[in-house]
């Protein structure tokens, strides 16, 4: 008879007995609880330089913690032989948020010590680079590098330049009828919360702001949010929860990542904030992860998401210029 692969332990069972990583999970475990104690201190404490200061050390902590146990996790899984043998897309998730945190803050700090003040449109450009960058990174570290999944599974590579600009342009041919739809959930959800939420690439009403803003959300944010959470994200759960579950939970992720640091004067303008932000996304969302299984590829989404976010930017542009 055939042996059953044992049961993987999973990262809420704690004990290091018959793990394979115990290092990787013990070290892990201590990064978050760390990381996630001074990002609690930080919150609730002073504010300047040395809040400042312990939150890059907190979200330090955790971005070192998650990828350890994300390590944990992958070879836990690739022993017992599951369907996908790597880290959850949640704890990737918590990575990338947690990197993007502190890259913010090391970056952030380092340009104002040199240059100093950063017109707005640079700094937008150069947190979305820093942003794409922590994205694809942590993806080819957690994930591609431990061959949990391969570029051409995630949907990047494998496609000759022909088809690829054929599907960008597919998925772009969506971009309108989205728009449309979401047009009328921002109404609806605006009504009911009484707020409108800022726009993450405010409009300068110039066209280098133009410009900027399109290379950094029509061009280089899509393809890294793409990546993760339609090419990794939802391909993972595809392969242990079908379709229907992959879509609905990886657009959660796509959703909760452009609400998660929503702020608010009080308590409660920040909650409704966060829910018009949340609900307007649902749209695109659930159409960037229909696309993604229809089409196998990551590039129609790419295109959709490139087309939908340079159809805003660019109304938003010529609304203030005008």
């Amino acid at each position: 008879m055939q042996a059953t692969p044992p049961q993987p332990l999973g990262l809420t069972t704690f004990t290091v007995e018959g793990r394979r990583a115990p290092a990787l999970f013990v070290v892990g475990w201590l990064g978050v609880l760390v990381g996630v104690a001074l990002v609690l201190l930080a919150a609730m404490g002073p504010t300047g330089l040395g809040g400042a200061i312990v939150a890059a050390a907190g979200f330090a902590g955790l971005s070192i913690g998650s990828v350890l146990l994300a390590g944990s996790q992958t070879i836990e899984q690739r022993a017992a032989g599951l369907p996908h043998p790597g880290p959850s897309p949640v704890l990737v998730f918590v990575a990338v948020v947690a990197t993007s945190r502190f890259a913010g803050y090391l970056v952030g700090g380092l340009l104002l010590t040199l240059v100093g003040e950063i017109p707005r449109p640079i700094g937008d450009l150069i947190a979305v680079i820093v942003q794409a960058a922590v994205f694809l990174g942590i993806v080819q570290l957690t994930v591609v590098g431990a061959g949990a999944m391969s570029w051409a599974d995630i949907g990047l590579a494998g496609r000759r330049p022909g088809i690829v600009g054929r599907e960008l342009l597919g998925g772009a041919v969506f971009a309108g009828p989205v728009i449309l739809v979401t047009s009328v959930v921002a109404l609806a959800a605006v009504q009911l919360a009484g707020v409108t939420p800022l726009s993450p690439l405010p409009p300068t009403g110039t066209p280098s702001g133009l410009v900027l803003h399109l290379l950094a959300g029509a061009l280089i944010a899509p393809v890294a949010e793409e990546v993760l959470f339609r090419g990794f994200a939802l391909s993972a759960w595809l392969r242990t929860a079908g379709a229907r579950a992959a879509i609905v939970r990886s657009s959660i992720l796509f959703v909760l990542a452009h609400v998660l640091f929503v702020g608010g004067d009080t308590f409660g303008e920040a909650v409704r904030l966060a829910f018009v932000g949340g609900v307007v996304r649902i749209p695109i969302a659930f159409t960037l992860g229909w696309l993604f299984v229809r089409t196998g590829s990551l590039w129609g989404p790419i295109g959709l998401h490139a087309a939908f976010n340079a159809v805003l930017i660019t109304l938003g542009e010529t609304a203030l210029g005008g």
